[in-house]
This record gives structure tokens, C-alpha cells and sequence, in this order.
């Protein structure tokens, strides 16, 4: 099961969503409180719920 991780950095907090299999699939910009950061994770857990994928000419 996928889960994302709150953790500190050197000037803040940061979050990162890692697959069932351990690989970092995602990471968050730094915040500078934890709770911030948890609210990061809660606000990409949302959105990606109803996300579709899309195809995009580069």
C-alpha cells in the first residue's frame, strides 16, 4: 500500500509518497512547519482522487 512520509530537512519539513514496493513516486516542496506539510500530503491525496491521466504533445 502506498503512503506518504512526513519528515524534516534541513530548513523545514518535507513529504514524499512512496508505492507499496518502498520507491519514491512523488515528492512535496519544503515547508516550513510540519503541520504544513501534513497538510501538503491531505491536499495531493485529494486532488489525485479524481485525477485523470492526460496526454500532452511536448
Amino acid at each position: 500500500m502506498a503512503k506518504f512520509e512526513v519528515y524534516q530537512s534541513k530548513s523545514g519539513y518535507r513529504w514524499r509518497l512512496k508505492a507499496g514496493n518502498g520507491e519514491v513516486v512523488a515528492t512535496g516542496e519544503e515547508y516550513t512547519t510540519k503541520d504544513g506539510a501534513v497538510r501538503g500530503c491531505e491536499a495531493v491525496a485529494r486532488a489525485a482522487a479524481d485525477a485523470e491521466v492526460v496526454e500532452v504533445d511536448s
